[in-house]
């Protein structure tokens, strides 16, 4: 039972292959809009057989929630799939966790070593999803479809995805009818799956989005400087030299998701979203149609950028408090 609120914030289940900066900066935005109570991380994935990838989440999860308090609120286990060979380090995972404190210690506490400290992730979908207020709940996707798809197969998931959640925001495409896009190209069995099968309305960020709508360079140094170690400032020095101004899809897909009646980004009419051969996404208007996709709106540009690295840049709050009120 809740007390002190007739209903908790919206809970977020967030799934990302956490191989761009993208990924790294709307976590951040997550963990920013959770520090504002307007929603709850309610489970997290990675999309690819990377322990670093998952040891990065769980890092970054720490890093904003601190240690568990003396009544629980253990570490939020980062589920992990399975399918394909152990992806490469990349140096966006790798260069964070391998800093050392003056003492020689971990900047970033982290817990995962091998395969037994990350979770399975279509437990950490399904878990999650149950213990959500009816409609309370959304689902964002950062990467390929990969675990999203598989869960759809579980006995009675389609069912609770559609009782608890209102929709899914999706990074991955180009839209109406653009070109292949690596989400999509790394699994278009489970895209195409995901488009087809999941019960809930979709709206999707397209690379165009993140194209048009890039998170500034300059805000690294500026709005972040209020920590002298920031595991996701870490991660974008990491990405690529600096400076540089990152694609933000995943960032736009979590700020729809979140605010979705706000008036960010222009929605399109109602459609349908089929997957080709090649990875290329096609839009096709349907009166009937749960598939959107985002446009962005010049006149937001300043708006959405601004939300982006003020949201981003927010200091840690601490692991919410059960009975905090909204």
């Amino acid at each position: 039972m809740q007390f002190g609120q007739a209903k908790p914030p919206a809970g977020v289940v967030f799934d990302c292959d956490m191989s761009g900066i993208d990924d790294a900066l709307a976590l951040a935005m997550l963990y920013g809009f959770q520090g504002k109570n307007e929603i709850r991380l309610a489970g997290m994935n990675v999309s690819r057989p990377s322990l670093k990838a998952v040891a990065f989440c769980e890092a970054v999860s720490n890093f904003y929630l601190g240690p568990p308090g003396p009544f629980g609120g253990s570490t939020l286990a980062v589920g992990m799939t399975l399918a394909g060979k152990m992806a490469d380090d990349t140096p966006m995972v790798s260069e964070p966790l391998a800093r050392e404190t003056a003492e020689g210690k971990p900047a970033y506490n982290h817990s995962v070593q091998k395969l037994n400290d990350t979770a399975d992730p279509l437990a950490v979908i399904r878990n999650a999803l149950s213990a959500q207020f009816d409609q309370n709940a959304m689902v964002v996707l950062a990467g390929p479809a990969t675990n999203l798809a598989r869960v759809l197969d579980l006995p009675g998931v389609k069912n609770l995805i559609a009782q608890k959640a209102k929709y899914l925001s999706v990074a991955a495409g180009s839209f109406p009818n653009g070109q292949p896009e690596s989400g999509i190209k790394n699994d278009i069995a489970a895209a195409r799956k995901l488009f087809a099968e999941w019960p809930t309305p979709i709206v999707a960020a397209g690379s165009e989005v993140g194209e048009a709508l890039p998170f500034p360079g300059s805000s690294i140094e500026k709005d972040f400087a209020w920590s002298t170690a920031h595991p996701v400032v870490d991660a974008y020095r990491a990405y690529h030299a600096m400076p540089y101004d990152a694609p933000s899809w995943a960032m736009a897909a979590v700020l729809y998701a979140v605010h979705p009646q706000d008036n960010y980004f222009q929605v399109s009419a109602p459609g349908t979203i089929t997957v080709l051969d090649d990875g290329r996404t096609r839009w096709t208007p349907a009166a009937d149609g749960k598939h959107r996709y985002l446009i962005a709106d010049p006149a937001q540009k300043e708006r959405v950028i601004h939300t982006y690295t003020e949201i981003a840049s927010l200091k840690p709050a601490g692991r919410p408090g059960r009975f905090r009120k909204q």
